[in-house]
């Protein structure tokens, strides 16, 4: 019974968005950059698979590597607003999909620095996806805040689904990754 409650509460606390489905509530650029995040396929199951991923370490690296998510994307937002353009930036977006998915698939557990690296370099192509996206006549520190909100809450939502399921409901975290894996490896051949 828990868990269908939590379960429940998660799918409201992701739905908030959709009573702005039209345009012209936010000039802010904040309701843009919450949206970007939630309503893209591939940046959904990467930023969930970080927490999922995060959840599944010990340590300092289950903080580390969603804030080294976070923080990396944001750079890569700047670098966005600014013009910048990454030579295979969707092949690396959708990379990130089957290769996050593949780490909880097999709830890898990377030498720190090495696991921090593929974050960095991972959530960078994302961060500039979302800045060079920027919505005409929207704020861009607005735009950021929305998309870091929304990348924050994914991670943690991935986080909590695995540390607040039973230790039974493991193999369906990693079938979760796997399902990811495939997902991204479609991503890529299309």
């Amino acid at each position: 019974m828990n868990l269908r409650k939590t379960l429940y509460t998660l799918a409201l606390l992701c739905t908030p968005g959709l009573a702005f489905a039209h345009a012209g509530h936010d000039h802010s650029g904040i309701m843009a950059g919450l949206a970007h995040p939630v309503f893209g396929l591939d940046h959904l199951l990467a930023m969930l698979a970080v927490g999922l991923w995060a959840a599944q370490q010990t340590g300092a690296a289950r903080w580390a590597l969603p804030a080294t998510f976070v923080g990396s994307m944001l750079v890569g937002g700047l670098l966005g607003f600014a013009g910048l353009q990454l030579p295979l930036m969707e092949t690396g977006i959708a990379a990130s999909v089957l290769a996050f998915g593949l780490l909880v698939a097999v709830a890898a557990r990377l030498p720190m620095m090495v696991a921090l690296g593929v974050t960095a370099l991972f959530a960078l192509t994302h961060g500039v996806a979302h800045g060079l996206e920027l919505p005409e006549l929207a704020s861009p520190w607005g735009y950021a805040v929305g998309f870091v909100v929304a990348t924050a809450a994914l991670h943690g939502l991935g986080y909590l689904l695995v540390r607040f399921l039973p230790r039974a409901a493991a193999p369906l975290v990693r079938l979760a990754g796997g399902a990811s894996a495939i997902t991204g490896a479609w991503l890529l051949a299309s």
